[in-house]
């Protein structure tokens, strides 16, 4: 809440609303949430001081010998939650992780962010990012059956889906975040709703806060809600496409209006920038086994290396500039999925199309033509490559990235890399029904 800048206004304000507990946020390196819940007595004192965290309980933290950490309040971050908790109004604060002294805990991905913000600070350009989250409803977590068999943009009558997501709406508006649009999307039982861009920064936290509030109403309705990639075999995947742009001094830097896509040098740079080093941050963007069961051709998950303006089997596209709209001219990267930890995927995004501006990347042709339709000879024609198609693959082409390992800096790097080659062990060597049903009647 903006009128909120002091912790004395925080606590002011929740005992005026009778706010008796404070969930304090923060995310693991697979930005899966936590959170520590403290009474409005104990508010003041962790507004000023941080609350102490065991580092060594949380995945990619710290080891049992450096596990004393602090989650640090962000007051900037405050809200209520809009709806009671046990009866109670709740509030939540999104967090820092900090040492015992004071310092930025390198193992938070919060912190590899804002790291990147302040860089760009620097250089005097702003991040904004517009992610577009697909999910979906189930009728449990048992029951794997879904809500309705509609489709894209379809308006169901008495639809079950459509009144949790406008319930959803409806909340997230409450906690501050502006919501575009919202609708049904292409498989049955899939939703999506559109955040308004924001500075990167504020965009990652308000994805974390949008993911639980998603799976949150729908839990109230006695329902489940899923960002998994891939859960259901011969339907749409669920995507997180994101758009991203950089102002300086008020003006968008990727818009020119003698260009033929109304990309200026610097957007182009900053797209061929994203392109070259895709394949290198796939395992962050698509950090799950299930990610690599979306991205495959024929789903409408972009699986080639491409940009284009209205091709939506590109990689990139670009969309259509409209005159007055200079501020709206941006790139819209389509291969993320909504499972992954924002604050590393916003970070190496960003991070990516940065290297492009100051490498003066040269940005190859758009290809406007249906790139599922084209055969391998013709795609190496266009010099168009794949992106990773598995985890095992994504992860070894991360770990031989410069890039991505001064992005997130040592620490994250590291663990993020040990935790998904556990991962891949953990599904190669399971069983999984595919292989009885297919192979024991025959083998």
């Amino acid at each position: 809440m903006e009128s909120l800048k002091t912790a004395k206004d925080v606590v002011k304000f929740c005992e005026e609303r009778g706010v008796e507990m404070i969930h304090l946020w923060f995310v693991d390196i697979l930005g899966q949430l936590k959170a520590v819940a403290i009474t409005l007595r104990e508010l003041g004192t962790a507004l000023e001081e941080g609350v102490g965290v065991d580092g060594s309980s949380v995945e990619g933290f710290a080891r049992i010998y450096e596990s004393d950490l602090v989650a640090m309040p962000d007051i900037s971050t405050f809200q209520m939650l809009p709806w009671k908790v046990n009866g109670e109004n709740v509030g939540r604060i999104i967090c820092d992780i900090h040492n015992p002294d004071g310092s930025p805990y390198m193992g938070d991905t919060r912190f590899v962010l804002r790291r990147l913000v302040k860089k760009l600070g620097k250089e005097g350009y702003t991040a904004f990012l517009g992610p577009e989250l697909e999910y979906f409803y189930f009728k449990s977590v048992k029951d794997r059956s879904l809500l309705d068999t509609a489709g894209y943009f379809d308006q169901v009558p008495d639809d079950i889906g459509t009144e949790l997501r406008s319930r959803t709406v409806e909340a997230l508006q409450a906690m501050e975040i502006s919501v575009e649009a919202s609708h049904h999307e292409v498989a049955h039982s899939q939703h999506e709703i559109d955040l308004r861009y924001a500075e990167a920064l504020k965009m990652a936290d308000q994805t974390i806060t949008y993911r639980y509030v998603v799976k949150e109403i729908a839990r109230q309705g006695g329902y489940y809600a899923t960002f998994m990639p891939k859960p259901v075999f011969g339907q749409n995947g669920s995507g997180m496409h994101v758009h991203q742009s950089l102002f300086k001094n008020g003006k968008n830097v990727f818009f020119d209006s003698k260009d033929k896509h109304h990309l200026s040098k610097a957007g182009r740079s900053y797209l061929a920038g994203v392109l070259t080093h895709m394949r290198e941050i796939t395992s962050v963007t698509n950090q799950w086994v299930n990610s690599y069961k979306r991205l495959v051709p024929g789903f409408e998950a972009p699986v080639y290396i491409a940009w284009g303006q209205r091709n939506r089997s590109a990689l990139v596209r670009v969309p259509m500039y409209k005159p007055g709209k200079e501020k709206a001219t941006r790139i819209e990267l389509r291969c993320p999925d909504p499972a992954c930890n924002p604050y590393l995927a916003f970070s190496l995004c960003i991070a990516t199309g940065l290297k492009g501006i100051e490498s003066a990347y040269t940005l190859r042709a758009s290809v406007e033509e249906d790139i599922y339709e084209m055969n391998a000879a013709e795609r190496k024609e266009h010099e168009i490559e794949s992106l990773p198609g598995s985890l095992s693959e994504a992860i070894d082409l991360t770990a031989k990235s410069k890039l991505v390992k001064d992005t997130l800096g040592e620490h994250v790097f590291t663990k993020f890399l040990e935790n998904k080659r556990i991962e891949w062990d953990n599904y190669r060597t399971w069983v999984t029904d595919y292989e009885l049903n297919e192979y024991y009647p025959i083998l």
